[in-house]
């Protein structure tokens, strides 16, 4: 039982001196020749305007975490595809059922007007 857990040890041992080593043989290794054109902050290859603390419009994250949420979800639909046929009935009356959630909260967030990329403000006149 002992000899498992040696073997671990081993290895753990083998991964920190691998990637000490290999730190440290770049370090050497690699060429440095610093300038303002390499120290410059580099963005998709334009030229930067501005300094980079601008605040972001919300809905990118409120829309990057939608997709998400969904993304995840819907990759659970791949492994009850697979062994959908051994399953039988119960299995797809569950999936109906995960999915009208799904369809729910989509529409919940479409109702709230979270997928508009410019929300309108509702104004009382």
């Amino acid at each position: 039982m002992l000899f498992n857990f040696a073997n671990v040890l081993v290895f753990l041992i083998l991964g920190i001196l691998f990637v000490g080593i290999t730190l440290i043989l770049t370090r050497i290794f690699r060429p440095s020749d610093p300038n303002e054109v390499k120290l410059s902050t580099y963005e998709c290859g334009e030229p930067t305007v501005g300094t980079s603390w601008i605040q972001f419009n919300i809905r990118f994250y409120i829309i990057a975490l939608i997709f998400i949420i969904f993304d995840v979800e819907i990759v659970f639909l791949y492994p009850w595809a697979v062994v959908f046929q051994k399953l039988g009935w119960f299995a797809f009356v569950e999936m109906m059922i995960f999915i009208f959630i799904l369809l729910v909260g989509l529409a919940y967030v479409w109702r709230k007007g979270d997928l508009d990329w410019i929300k309108t403000l509702k104004t009382d006149s």
